[in-house]
């Protein structure tokens, strides 16, 4: 299952993390949410793979740990999605449609 493209109207902003919002539901360890707007990561289906990582040429994620998740105890977290450039690389790469980019969804850093 990929991540949810209108997930700013089917999910609630419920915190943030390293300076993105992050869209609930969120209940450690097992469901961690998506986080980031501009660029989105579906921390839940993310199986920390890091083709995104490797790919990005402008180093918009950065490794997070995430202990005892099902998935993967790794994230690509978009720490610096504000840097994005709209590449789409990151979203082409990840085997597990894991990631949304959105040029001109609101919110966007």
């Amino acid at each position: 299952m990929a991540i949810d493209s209108s997930f700013e109207e089917n999910r609630e902003r419920v915190d943030t993390h390293q300076g993105h919002d992050v869209w609930g539901p969120v209940e450690e360890p097992e469901k961690l949410g998506i986080h980031g707007t501009h660029v989105a990561v579906d921390f839940d289906i993310c199986i920390g793979d890091g083709a995104c990582v490797e790919d990005c040429p402008v180093d918009v994620f950065e490794w997070v740990d995430t202990p005892d998740h099902p998935e993967s105890e790794l994230k690509a977290d978009p720490a610096n999605e504000s840097q994005c450039i709209d590449c789409m690389l990151c979203v082409d790469v990840c085997p597990v449609d894991a990631i949304d980019v959105d040029a001109g969804r609101a919110g966007r850093a």
